[in-house]
């Protein structure tokens, strides 16, 4: 039975860069951030896993949602095999200093490329960006998936398109830095696109 054409999407992040790539990618769905709706919405991102961390996200925002919003969270990061999948669900804290500020992504990709410079081959610079999404349509309608893509850390940072650890992601099936792809051709590989598609093909069951 068809319930929406499309639905509005309210994505549980202040990540203006993430709603860019989520309205993109799940045309012609509507999406918002919080602030938009005028609302406060912080999250302390302290469990276990990816998937947990969205589902804690999207909870906690549906909690104070306005009616007739889906809800939508993503957790997201990039797992590095030789440091043993770190920073994993760390990665937006990496190399923060206890009781200091977040670092910026640039002085992130530093920080990160400084603790690989030990690996000279690009085999031993293995690494996956992860992306889970917890959707609430209702309140016992909540679906999850998980993807990632595989690549490898570069020596130095490259590109300008992109956010976060782009400048410093090769994608493995393109061989090129992720910062250094048009949108379009990012939206094809990256693990919040492939996460992306799947939830929309679980969406499409509403339309």
């Amino acid at each position: 039975m068809s319930i929406l054409r499309y639905m509005k999407i309210l994505l549980a992040s202040n990540n203006a860069h993430k709603k860019e790539e989520f309205c993109r990618i799940l045309a012609p769905h509507t999406i918002a951030l919080p602030a938009e709706l005028g609302l406060t919405f912080d999250f302390d991102e302290d469990k276990e896993t990816f998937t947990e961390n969205a589902l804690g996200k999207a909870h906690a925002l549906a909690a104070i949602a306005p009616a007739g919003w889906a809800i939508l969270a993503d957790d997201s990061g990039l797992c590095v095999d030789a440091l043993g999948g770190a920073p994993g669900i760390h990665t937006a804290r990496y190399g923060q200093t206890e009781g200091g500020a977040l670092l910026e992504s640039g002085e992130r990709n530093q920080f990160l490329l400084k603790n690989l410079s030990h690996l000279t081959k690009r085999a031993e610079r293995s690494a996956h960006f992860v992306c889970a999404l917890a959707l609430i349509i209702a309140e016992h309608r909540v679906y999850t998936v998980c993807e990632q893509v595989d690549g490898f850390i570069a020596f130095e940072a490259s590109g300008s398109t992109g956010f976060g650890y782009d400048p410093i992601f090769i994608v493995e099936e393109v061989g090129a830095p992720m910062a250094t792809l048009p949108e379009g051709e990012k939206d094809k590989y990256s693990h919040r696109a492939l996460a992306s598609r799947k939830m929309n093909m679980i969406m499409k069951e509403y339309e």
